[in-house]
Parts: structure tokens; C-alpha cells; sequence
């Protein structure tokens, strides 16, 4: 498959000013040939304006701007082609319609050029998924650990961490094979400060919050309180558009809403719950009960109490240390309410009074939860569970009752941390890790 030469647009799809139409594979250039119907070839890395042709009917395509890239200095590390066309919808039809009918050209499956990328080395498994981060990056904070996982951060972390050990098993391997030389006695016993190190660098990195998972994949913050405390009201007012009914009637939400939204430059899927309250309704019960079960998957809740009303003590139940306990309706000259002891934020969702400290108060623990951006963290579930498992060999061996085992511990341990690197075998793992890409990449 990877003799192919492969096509795909790399921009968007649809009507836009410019596209490109990226070609990767040793027939590359020779397309580029027969598209430009014999004008001078291409200068390696040096952008020239063509006029593209269909080599079977000589119509005219397009005006284009080209650039050629000779492997392995390229994104794939083979021959490369990139063309820059005007972007519309017929034209772009044209150019791909004409590839097709090449030699050797097909379209290219999701995710395949970064695939042959990794392939050819020009690129690790952390930088791969971390481009595919970078796409999909909605938010400050996504962008830059996509950047900084992209620039080799877990990589380095990773393969310190594997070669280390694969140092400490050549010289256990070592004193199985030839116990007769002159290698240094109890061998294991020197090696196991090192083995314990690791181990407590590997634990160190595990026990991180999850908090590259949460940047990644979106903080989970939920809104939560009685019947017409607001929730719905403070739902919209942070997304900025009419995303939950609003109405007086007390059960008007029954379900989960989720909503995705960028609060200080970190992803945040914000729910609105159905109101907390004793209720013989079915359906208004099973829309408290996902509330609360909800309250016990969030990163964050928003405790929210009607300030006119006594203290809702369903609500305050719910408290834990990620929670902000917020006092709506404080425009309201019946507001009455005040919790001793408790920091509070007081809103009023009508007037829109308080919500920018509301969002400063929630920014704020949030950056907290993620902590100082310096050290590498986890990014996937991937990884996780690599690092769960070589470390669990590695706390094997500690306590293994023959050299041998030891050492074959040793030996999985580097297999578990080599496989997040993509430096063993791991042909099983690379449908999953490019099936998220889109065509182009």
C-alpha cells in the first residue's frame, strides 16, 4: 500500500480563496509532468506558478501555484507535491478527478500521510497524535500542549525513561549469559536504585490529575440547584445564545443539556441539570437522578441557590472542594440569603451582574486543577495505560524470585514504554491512533 502515490485536499472542504492539493509518493513529480503538460520541472522547495492541464484532453484546469518536495526532506519523507489552486468547488473536483486517473495515484485514507510520516521517521506516535491534536485544538490551552507534545516534550520523557532501562536489562541479560566472566557480583542488586528511580518518575508523571487528559478532551462543569434558582438562564448567559428553555414552570428541564464553550482559553462542556427537588414524576425523577450522577462525574460544579428562597440544602449537600457556591437573583429586593463560613459569588442573571466574576472564579480553579504548565503530562488514555503497565512490571521485578523473571519484567517494561513512542511493534496500535484524522493529513 505504501508504494501508492497518494492525493487528498488538505483544506477544508467547500468554496474558500485558495486550496491545497497535497500528493505524496514516488509518482508524485511524475504527475506533476504530465498535470503541467511539459513546463519546466520543479526547483525542490521553491514555489513556481504552473498552469495545470488535463494530460488526456489538454483542457485547462487551473492557474496554480506548485511546490515540490524531494524525500526524505519532506512531511512524509517521500516525494512530494503540493498545489495551490483557486478554491472552487469545480476546480478542486477537476484537479482531484485528474489525479485519479494517473498512475498509480489513489485517494489517501484519514490520516495517511501523517501515517507514512511515522513510517518513514519523521516523526514519532506522541507527535503524531499530537498533529491530530492540533487540528482539532478549539482553545489556547489545547494549542499549545498539541505544540509542545508535537516538539518532542513526551518523547524525550519516553525514551529517556526506555533507554535507561534498556541499559540496566543489557547488563542483566549479561550476567544470565556469561556468569562465568568477569561481570560485577549481585549484579541485580547494583541495578535496583536505578529500577527504582524510574519507577518513581513513571509514578510521579501518572499522578498528574489527569489534568493533559482534561485540556485535551474538555473540563466537565455542571450547573446544579433547585427548581427556577437560573441554571437554565446562567446556561445561556455563559454560552451567549438561547441553548436551554427558560420558563417560570418549575421541571421545565428534564434531561441533560451539555454545551461546548471556550472560558478563558480552556475547554469547558458546561451542563444544565433538571432541578433538584422531591418529585412522583417519572420522567422529572430520572432527570434528577442523571443530574446528580452528573454532579459525580463533573471537574467543577456551580452550585446555584435562588437568594430569595430558603437555603435549598439538597443543593449544599452536593459541596465538595470543586465547588462554587453562587447566589443568583441579588438584584431581587427579597434577596435573603447568605451562607456563614462560605465563599460565594452573588449574581444576578437578569441584570448580568456578577457573571465576569463568576467566570473569573471558574478560570481561576481551573487553572488551578491544571497546574504549572512546565513538566510534560499525559495527553491520552493511550498513554495512561502504557505507563500503568510498565510500571506494574517493573514493580514486578522488585520482587521477583529468579534473575530470569526480573529481567523479563525489565524487558516488558521497555516494550510498554517503547510502544508509546512507536519504537517496537506497533502495527496493532496505528489504525487506532490515524483513524481520527481527517483525509488531507
Amino acid at each position: 500500500m505504501s508504494s501508492d502515490t497518494i492525493y487528498a485536499l488538505s483544506t477544508p472542504a467547500g468554496r474558500s480563496g485558495v486550496a491545497v492539493v497535497r500528493v505524496s509518493g514516488g509518482a508524485a513529480w511524475d504527475g506533476y509532468a504530465l498535470l503541467s503538460n511539459g513546463q519546466k520541472t520543479l526547483i525542490p522547495r521553491q514555489a513556481a506558478t504552473r498552469k495545470l492541464y488535463d494530460p488526456k484532453t489538454y483542457e485547462l484546469l487551473d492557474h496554480a501555484m506548485v511546490i515540490g518536495f524531494r524525500g526524505p526532506a519532506s512531511f512524509t519523507g517521500e516525494d512530494c507535491v503540493e498545489y495551490h489552486i483557486h478554491g472552487g468547488t469545480a476546480i478542486i473536483d477537476g484537479v482531484l478527478r485528474v489525479l485519479s486517473s494517473l498512475p498509480n495515484h489513489r485517494m489517501a485514507l484519514p490520516g495517511e500521510f501523517t501515517r507514512r510520516a511515522f513510517e518513514n521517521g519523521k516523526l514519532d506516535l506522541t507527535a503524531a497524535e499530537a498533529i491530530a491534536d492540533l487540528i482539532h485544538a478549539e482553545t489556547e490551552s489545547q494549542r499549545l500542549q498539541a505544540l509542545k507534545q508535537m516538539d518532542g516534550e513526551l518523547f524525550q520523557l519516553y525514551e529517556g525513561w526506555k533507554d535507561r532501562l534498556a541499559r540496566i536489562l543489557a547488563l542483566m541479560e549479561a550476567d544470565l549469559d556469561f556468569s562465568d566472566q568477569d561481570l560485577p557480583e549481585d549484579l541485580i542488586l547494583k541495578v535496583t536504585p536505578d529500577v527504582t528511580d524510574i519507577m518513581e518518575m513513571v509514578a510521579a508523571h501518572l499522578q498528574d490529575g489527569r489534568r493533559g487528559e482534561l485540556l485535551r478532551d474538555g473540563f466537565k462543569l455542571v450547573i446544579l440547584g433547585a427548581p427556577n434558582a437560573g441554571k437554565s438562564s446562567l446556561l445561556n448567559k455563559l454560552v451567549q445564545r438561547e441553548a436551554a428553555i427558560v420558563s417560570p414552570l418549575a421541571g421545565t428541564t428534564r434531561d441533560v443539556i451539555d454545551v461546548h464553550l471556550n472560558l478563558g482559553g480552556y475547554s469547558v462542556i458546561l451542563a444544565d441539570t433538571a432541578g433538584l427537588r422531591g418529585t412522583e414524576n417519572d420522567i422529572e425523577a430520572e432527570g434528577i437522578k442523571r443530574a446528580i450522577s452528573r454532579a459525580e462525574q463533573a471537574d467543577l460544579k456551580i452550585l446555584l441557590f435562588d437568594g430569595t428562597q430558603e437555603l435549598d440544602r439538597q443543593t449544599l449537600s452536593l459541596k465538595n472542594d470543586r465547588s462554587i457556591l453562587v447566589l443568583n437573583k441579588s438584584d431581587d429586593a427579597q434577596f435573603r440569603i447568605s451562607l456563614e463560613n462560605e465563599e460565594t459569588v452573588r449574581i444576578s442573571v437578569l441584570e448580568n451582574d456578577g457573571i465576569e466574576q463568576l467566570i473569573e472564579r471558574v478560570v481561576q480553579i481551573l487553572k488551578d486543577i491544571v497546574g504549572p504548565s512546565d513538566a510534560p503530562v499525559l495527553t491520552r488514555a493511550r498513554h495512561r495505560e502504557a505507563l500503568e503497565n510498565a510500571y506494574a512490571a517493573l514493580e514486578r521485578s522488585m520482587t521477583a524470585p529468579l534473575p530470569e523473571l526480573a529481567a523479563e519484567d525489565i524487558r516488558m517494561a521497555v516494550r510498554y514504554l517503547g510502544s508509546l513512542t512507536g519504537r517496537v511493534d506497533v502495527e496493532d496500535l496505528l489504525d487506532m491512533i490515524f483513524r481520527d484524522f481527517c483525509i488531507g493529513k
